[in-house]
C-alpha cells in the first residue's frame, strides 16, 4: 500500500493514497466540520461545510484526495467565510426547538454551528422569516420533519448505496426541494423496506423513529427473528424496551437491521403477554399458581412416559434451553419423540447433507458472501426472509458478482442484473440434474477435487447419463438454452456459493433437492474455500442451534445418533451414541425410534419408516410443547387441533396464549429473548450471547428454569443448574463441535463451530482439507420424482408459500402495530394472466380451495408468480395457509411435508351490494 505524506494545520500526517483530506484529518484526530459525509457512503460534496484551503485554493475536503507534500489549512479567513455562509443558510431554514429535539445531543448541525461560533441571537435573526414545512407522520415507524432537513442527501445515498433500494430522492426545485419517494407518495406506498437505515444516519432531527424515547440503559444481544444472527442493542427505560439499534462492529450485520429487527420489538411489552400459569377447569383455562400447575404437571408426566409422550422444543429458545429440552425428553419422559418446527422446514437440509458432506450447515460466514464470484439463489427470497443476507447479495452483485436465480416467483433480487430460471414448483431436481448434465458433458467439472476429496462419483454420473437436457426443459418449463447458460456460468465462475431455503426443502423429495445442490458444489470443487460452498438459510433465530443440540428424533445433541437413525437412507455409515449419553446423563435412555413433527400428529403420513413400526392409531397421549404454535404451523391444521383435543394431557409453555395454547390443559408463562441470558447459533454457525435487558412480565419464567424445576419435582438428577453458563459447560463436555465454547469466551471472541477445545479459534470455513466427520464427501445417484399431488381440472393452480418482509410467523410480529400497518392482511398473489382468465381483479375477495380446506382472502394481481402458480404468505392465523397444505406425503429423510406444491382452485367471491 502506497502511503502519502502531507501536513494538516502544520502537523505531519501519513495516510494511504486515495484517502480524502477529510478522512485523513478525522483518522488523525483533527476535526473538520461536515454534514453530508458518512463513512458508510461515497463522498457527495453537497453541504460545502467541509471546505479547506490548499495552496490558496478552496477544496471540498470530503471529495479531494490527498497528494504528496500537500499543505492543508482547515481554517482561514477564506474558509471561515464560505463555511459560515453555508451553515447560516442551513440554520435560517431549521427549526429552533433544539432543547426539545430528540437529536439534541447528537445533531451535526448544532455541532457545526457551535464550532463556527454562531451566537443564539444570530439564530433568531436568521430564522425570522422562515416558513413552516410539513411534518410527515404517516409512516408507522418513521417521522419526517422537513423543518429540520439540511438536504445533505445522506438518507438518499443510504437507501441507494447501502440498501440498494433507491426508494427516495431529491424532489422539486429551489426552496421547495425536499426528499421524497417516487411521485411524492407516502413511504409505505413506495419500494421502501422500512429498515430505518436512513433514520440512523440522519445528522439532524429530520428523521426519527415514531414515538422515540431516549433509553436510560442499553444491552447488547441478538435479534430474535431470522437465522442471520444480527447484533442488536436494546434500549430500556423504566423497565421497558424503548429502542433498538444495530451493533456497529458486528461482523455479520455491521450495524444494519431490517424492519423487524429495528422496529419489531414492542411485542415484548404487549399487554397480551402471559403473566401467570393457567389451568383448565370445567373446560376453561383459568389463572393458577405455579405450585398448582407444577403439581398437576408432575402427576401427569409421571403417568405417560416413553412412546406415549411427545416433547416439542422451540428454535426461538436459547441453546441452553434446547439442550435441556432434548435431555428432559429422553431422561425424564423416556422418549425419543422430541421434535420442533424445523421438521416442517429445513430438516431435509440437515439430514440430507450429513451423509453427503458430514454437516448440514452453511459452509462460510455471512461476511464472506461478498467473496463469491457467483451466487446461485434457488428456492429462497433472502431480501424478504433474511434481509441482511439479501443485502449482502445485493451489494456483491453491484460489485460484479454474477447472479443466477431459480424461483417460480419473481423475487426482489430480480431487480438486479441476473440470469433467471422461472421453473415450475417441485421440479428443482430436474433443473439441477440438467445443469449437472451440462457440466459433465462439457468437462466443466473439477476432476482433481472429485478424485482427491470425494467418492462414488461414477454412480452419480451414471444417473445423469440417462437424463437429457430436453427432459429437464420439458419438466421445469425452463428452456434448454437457459439451463445450459446457467450451468456454464455456475461452473466457470469461482468461487460460487449456493443459497437455498424452504423452496428447496418443503417437498416430499426435498432431500433429493439438497443432494442435487451439494453435488453441484462438489463436482465443481466449490467446497473448503472462502466464499464457496452452500448457504442453507435457516428460518428461526436459533433453528441452527435447535438442530445442533438435539431436539430431533434421530440424534442427541451434537448430531450424535440415537435409535432410529438407521431408518434414514445412506445413514448406515454412522454409529449410535446411546451408551455415551447414558453415561453422560446417568440414566438408561429409550431404544425406540422417535417420531418427527408430522408423524406425531399425522401417523398415516406416507414416506418415512416402515408402517409396522407403530400402530396407525395415534399413540401419543401427552404433549409438552415449548414455544411452538403447532396449530398454525403443521400441515392439515384441523388434524393437529383434533389430536391436541383428543390427547390425555397437553402442556404449552409460551409467551402468548397461542392457538395451540388454547387447546392445552396447562399453560406456563415463559420469558422471551429480551428477558433472559443464553446463546443463539446463527445460520452460519456463529454462536452468540443473548443478554437479559428487562424482567419477565408478572410470574413468567425463563424456559430453562421451568424445565429444570419440572425435572427436579419428578426426582431426576442432573438438572441443578445455577445459570445458562453452567448449562453451556455441560454442552461443551458432551458435544465435540461446542467443546471449546463457553460464555466467558463468547464475551471476548467470535466463534463458529466446530470449536474443538478452549484454545481452538473456531471454524469460519467448513471442509478445508477434508470433509468433517466423513473425510471425503460422497456422491449419490439422483432421479427426478414428480410431486405426489399435482394440479388437475378441479384444482388447476399450484399454491406455493413464503414470508412477507414485514412478518416472520405471527406470534410476535402480528403483535407489533407498525408491522401490521405495513402488512395488515392476508392475500393470495396471482399472475395477471391467470387473474384475467378467472375474472379476478386486484383487491377482489377470492375463495382459495385445496383438497383439504377452503378460505376467503384478498387477491393481489401481479406478474411475479409464473403463470399457473399462486403465492400465499404464512403469517395470518385467521387465514391459515397450513389448513390448505397436505401432510399426506413426507420426505423419506427429513420427514418434511410437501407444502410447496399445493394444488388449489381460486374463485372470485361475489360480494352483495
Amino acid at each position: 500500500m502506497t502511503m502519502v505524506n502531507l501536513t494538516i494545520d502544520g502537523s505531519p500526517v501519513q495516510v494511504p493514497e486515495k484517502t480524502t483530506i477529510l478522512e485523513a484529518a478525522l483518522a488523525n484526530g483533527m476535526y473538520i466540520p461536515h454534514l453530508c459525509h458518512h463513512p458508510d457512503l461515497k463522498p457527495a460534496g453537497i453541504c460545502r461545510v467541509c471546505m479547506v484551503e490548499v495552496g490558496g485554493q478552496l477544496l471540498v475536503s470530503c471529495r479531494a484526495a490527498v497528494a504528496p507534500g500537500m499543505q492543508v489549512k482547515t481554517t482561514s479567513p477564506a474558509v471561515d467565510k464560505v463555511r459560515r455562509a453555508a451553515v447560516e443558510l442551513l440554520v435560517a431554514d431549521h427549526d429552533a426547538d433544539c432543547l426539545a429535539c430528540a437529536k439534541a445531543d447528537s445533531c451535526k448541525l448544532l455541532e457545526v454551528s457551535r464550532y463556527i461560533g454562531i451566537e443564539p441571537d444570530r439564530y433568531e435573526m436568521l430564522r425570522a422569516h422562515r416558513l413552516r414545512k410539513e411534518v410527515d407522520e404517516s409512516h408507522p415507524f418513521i417521522r419526517r420533519d422537513y423543518n429540520k432537513c439540511v438536504l445533505c442527501g445522506i438518507c438518499v445515498r443510504t437507501c441507494d448505496e447501502v440498501q440498494g433500494v433507491a426508494a427516495i430522492d431529491f424532489a422539486f426545485r429551489g426552496y421547495a426541494t425536499r426528499v421524497a419517494a417516487v411521485g411524492d407518495r407516502p413511504l409505505q406506498e413506495s419500494v421502501c423496506e422500512s429498515c430505518g437505515e436512513c433514520v440512523v444516519r440522519c445528522p439532524t432531527g429530520a428523521l426519527l423513529p415514531i414515538g422515540f424515547e431516549k433509553p436510560a440503559r442499553e444491552v447488547a444481544t441478538v435479534c430474535p427473528y431470522c437465522g442471520t444472527g444480527c447484533g442488536l442493542i436494546l434500549g430500556t427505560r423504566g423497565g421497558k424496551i424503548v429502542s433498538a439499534r444495530g451493533v456497529p462492529d458486528h461482523t455479520t450485520s455491521q450495524g444494519r437491521l431490517c424492519v423487524k429487527g429495528r422496529f419489531g420489538w414492542s411485542f415484548v411489552n404487549h399487554p397480551e403477554r402471559l403473566t401467570t400459569p393457567l389451568v383448565r377447569k370445567d373446560g376453561r383455562l383459568v389463572e393458577s399458581s405455579w405450585d398448582e400447575a407444577l403439581d398437576l404437571i408432575t402427576d401427569r408426566f409421571a403417568r405417560y412416559r416413553g412412546r406415549q409422550a411427545g416433547v416439542f422444543g422451540s428454535p426461538k429458545t436459547t441453546n441452553e434451553e434446547i439442550y435441556l429440552t432434548s435431555k428432559f425428553a429422553r431422561v425424564v419422559m423416556g422418549t425419543n419423540n422430541v421434535a420442533q418446527v424445523a421438521h416442517l422446514c429445513h430438516a431435509n437440509t440437515v439430514r440430507g447433507l450429513i451423509p453427503v458432506t458430514g454437516s448440514g450447515a452453511m459452509t462460510v460466514p455471512i461476511w464472506q458472501i461478498k467473496d463469491a464470484a457467483c451466487h446461485l439463489v434457488i428456492g429462497c427470497n433472502p431480501t424478504e426472509a433474511h434481509p441482511i443476507v439479501g443485502l449482502e447479495v445485493r451489494q456483491a452483485v453491484r460489485r460484479g458478482t454474477k447472479l443466477i436465480i431459480a424461483n417460480p416467483y419473481e423475487i426482489d433480487l430480480c431487480r438486479l442484473p441476473h440470469l433467471r430460471l422461472p421453473l415450475r414448483p417441485g421440479t428443482d431436481v430436474a433443473l439441477l440434474m440438467g445443469m449437472a448434465k451440462v457440466i459433465l458433458e462439457e468437462g466443466l467439472l473439477d476432476r482433481d477435487f472429485i478424485a482427491e476429496r470425494t467418492t462414488n462419483f461414477e454412480a452419480y454420473a451414471e444417473s445423469l447419463r440417462g437424463f437429457s437436457l430436453e427432459e429437464a426443459a420439458a419438466i421445469t418449463g425452463v428452456s434448454a438454452e437457459l439451463i445450459r447458460e446457467a450451468a456454464r456460468l455456475y461452473a466457470t465462475t469461482k468461487p460460487a456459493l449456493i443459497f437455498w431455503s424452504m423452496g428447496i426443502t418443503q417437498h416430499s423429495h426435498g432431500h433429493d433437492n439438497v443432494w442435487a445442490l451439494a453435488h453441484l458444489a462438489m463436482m465443481t470443487g466449490n467446497y473448503g474455500k472462502p466464499g464457496a460452498g452452500v448457504a442453507p438459510l435457516r428460518g428461526h433465530n436459533n433453528v441452527q442451534g435447535a438442530t445442533d443440540l438435539g431436539i430431533t428424533p434421530p440424534w442427541y445433541p451434537g448430531y450424535q445418533f440415537c435409535p432410529g437413525y438407521e431408518l434414514f437412507p445412506r445413514y448406515d455409515k454412522f454409529k449410535s451414541s446411546k451408551e455415551k449419553f447414558e453415561k453422560g446423563w446417568g440414566y438408561e435412555l429409550p431404544d425406540f425410534p422417535g417420531l418427527s413433527t408430522v408423524k406425531q400428529f399425522h401417523p398415516r403420513a406416507k414416506g418415512w419408516g416402515p408402517q409396522e413400526m407403530w400402530d396407525l392409531e395415534r399413540q401419543i397421549k401427552l404433549w409438552y410443547i415449548i414455544g411452538a404454535d403447532l396449530v398454525n404451523a403443521v400441515a392439515q391444521a384441523e388434524g393437529v387441533k383434533q389430536a391436541l383435543q383428543q390427547a390425555e394431557f397437553v402442556v404449552v409453555q409460551d409467551i402468548f396464549l397461542t392457538d395451540t395454547a388454547r387447546e392445552a390443559d396447562v399453560v406456563l408463562p415463559a420469558a422471551c429473548f429480551a428477558e433472559k441470558d443464553g446463546t443463539f447459533t446463527a445460520t452460519d454457525r456463529r454462536v452468540q450471547l443473548i443478554r437479559k435487558a428487562v424482567e419477565p412480565p408478572g410470574q413468567a419464567r425463563p424456559d430453562w428454569q421451568i424445565i429444570c424445576e419440572i425435572a427436579r419435582r419428578l426426582g431426576y438428577r442432573g438438572f441443578d443448574f445455577a445459570s445458562p453458563a453452567a448449562v453451556m459447560d455441560e454442552i461443551a463436555s458432551l458435544v465435540p463441535a461446542y467443546a471449546g465454547i463457553s460464555h466467558a469466551r463468547l464475551q471476548e471472541e467470535e466463534l463458529r463451530w466446530p470449536v474443538a477445545s478452549a484454545e481452538h479459534p473456531g471454524t469460519p470455513v467448513l471442509h478445508v482439507g477434508e470433509f468433517i466427520r466423513l473425510g471425503k464427501a460422497e456422491f449419490w445417484p439422483l432421479a427426478y420424482t414428480p410431486s405426489p399431488e399435482l394440479p388437475d381440472a378441479d384444482y388447476p393452480l399450484v399454491m406455493t408459500t413464503g414470508r412477507d418482509l414485514h412478518h416472520f410467523h405471527h406470534v410476535m410480529t402480528r403483535r407489533v402495530k407498525g408491522l401490521n400497518d405495513l402488512c395488515p392482511e392476508d392475500y393470495v398473489e396471482l399472475h395477471a394472466q391467470d387473474a384475467a382468465a378467472l375474472g379476478i381483479a386486484d383487491g377482489d375477495q377470492v375463495k382459495v380451495s385445496s383438497r383439504r380446506a377452503s378460505l376467503v382472502t384478498r387477491a393481489r394481481v401481479s406478474e411475479r408468480p409464473v403463470p399457473g402458480v399462486v403465492f400465499k404468505p404464512i403469517h395470518f392465523g385467521e387465514k391459515p395457509t397450513n389448513a390448505l397444505t397436505s401432510a399426506e406425503h413426507i420426505d423419506a429423510v427429513g420427514t418434511t411435508p410437501n407444502t410447496k406444491v399445493c394444488p388449489v382452485r381460486v374463485e372470485r367471491v361475489q360480494v352483495s351490494a
